[in-house]
């Protein structure tokens, strides 16, 4: 599992590990994380439904060694979850990190 999360993170510039759809999210930290996505002018990021699959639920905890979701990574990195999303957004930290992507 470990192997198919690291993948998923190298394949696509921007990952989040989310509860649900970025059209659908299924928690409010979840929904609140693809907000300040779209709000960085962020549109096109991959995201990875771990209700779908316990497997990758628990795994990307190990992955990333951090326990809760949403988790985001960008250029292969982790960032963290939705309240470090915030912070870094309200300190404009964030928006540099998706610039041309």
């Amino acid at each position: 599992m470990q192997e198919e999360i690291s993948k998923i993170v190298k394949e696509h510039p921007v990952v989040l590990f989310m509860k649900g759809t970025k059209q659908f999210p299924q928690c409010g930290f979840s929904s609140r994380a693809v907000e300040i996505l779209y709000a960085c002018g962020c549109r096109d990021f991959y995201t990875v439904n771990v209700l779908e699959n316990d497997q990758i639920r628990e795994g990307i905890k190990i992955y990333s060694d951090w326990p809760t979701i949403p988790q985001l990574y960008v250029n292969g990195e982790f960032i963290g979850g939705s309240d470090i999303m915030m912070e870094m957004y309200q300190e404009n930290e964030l928006q540099p990190l998706l610039e041309n992507i």
